[in-house]
């Protein structure tokens, strides 16, 4: 009986194996050499921002950024050219944040006029996007998003409680302060009064000067440490959960690129595709 014959890595498989998988020598190079890249030029960005280091360093801090946009460019290149639909993956999440980690300096070509220079200031600031490539690192941060959606529904029921009681402590603050104290001038004021203390932000633009004002203060202040604990005891509870279940491992989907799949997987929860490349 005649053997199957295995079909051949062709480079397209080879290069996704490396761009979009960690899990070879490979892969774990050129991951490391990207997350090196993408702290640099977020700095450099940073640095950039600083009078003091844009006069001393501008046209270095230039130069590099422009180092740093045509690596980037070429990542980005060679994604696309690893999967087999470009189109969807340039439609991605990761895709669209691929793409404006780039756009912004080739944008400063094609506007060069002075008039555009506040426009192309703005624009060249996204290029802090590139902060949001480290996600794809943090094999965590996938833990962080499936709790924070399981709780979604109860954090919105809590956050529609602490408005609902903001607007009547300041409201009833206001019924206290207002012939007294020209700070609470509305009952909006008061509300944002009531938001800044509950929070335990605590401004000091506005604070209450009669005795029920100061009994009302001193109950939000104590309510807003209660209302710290909710919000982290609901997202730590679904963490929780979250980190009982089987570990992830780091195979990307080569028709799909959808990675996060279940360590025995052996076809991609979205489209069906095998995950080995050479199936």
């Amino acid at each position: 009986m005649p053997q199957p014959t295995k079909v051949k890595n062709t480079w397209r498989q080879k290069l996704f194996t490396i761009v979009f998988e960690a899990d070879t020598k490979a892969g774990r190079t050129f991951d490391i050499t990207l997350l090196i890249l993408i702290v640099l030029s977020v700095a450099n960005v940073m640095l950039e921002s600083i009078p003091e280091y844009q006069q001393r360093f501008g046209r270095i801090l230039y130069q590099a950024e422009w180092l740093f946009t045509i690596l980037f460019t070429i990542e980005y290149t060679l994604r696309l050219l690893s999967v087999k639909h470009p189109i969807k993956y340039a439609t991605s999440f990761y895709g669209v944040i691929d793409l404006l980690s780039i756009l912004p300096t080739y944008f400063s070509l094609i506007f060069p006029q002075s008039g555009f220079l506040m426009v192309i200031r703005s624009l060249r600031l996204m290029r802090i996007f590139r902060v949001f490539k480290l996600s794809r690192y943090i094999r965590e941060s996938m833990g962080i998003v499936l709790a924070l959606k399981a709780s979604a529904r109860r954090i919105l029921v809590f956050l529609s409680f602490v408005v609902l009681l903001s607007i009547i402590l300041g409201t009833i603050t206001y019924v206290a302060e207002n012939p007294y104290n020209e700070g609470f001038t509305s009952i909006p004021q008061s509300v944002y009064w009531a938001v800044v203390t509950i929070t335990t932000v605590g401004y000091g633009d506005v604070s209450p000067v009669t005795v029920v004002g100061k009994m009302l203060a001193s109950l939000i202040m104590l309510l807003g440490y209660a209302i710290i604990a909710v919000p982290t005891g609901i997202v730590t509870v679904e963490l929780s959960k979250s980190a009982k279940r089987d570990p992830h491992h780091t195979q990307a989907c080569p028709n799909c690129s959808h990675g996060s799949h279940d360590p025995d997987a052996a076809y991609c929860k979205l489209c069906g595709h095998a995950l080995n490349a050479s199936e």
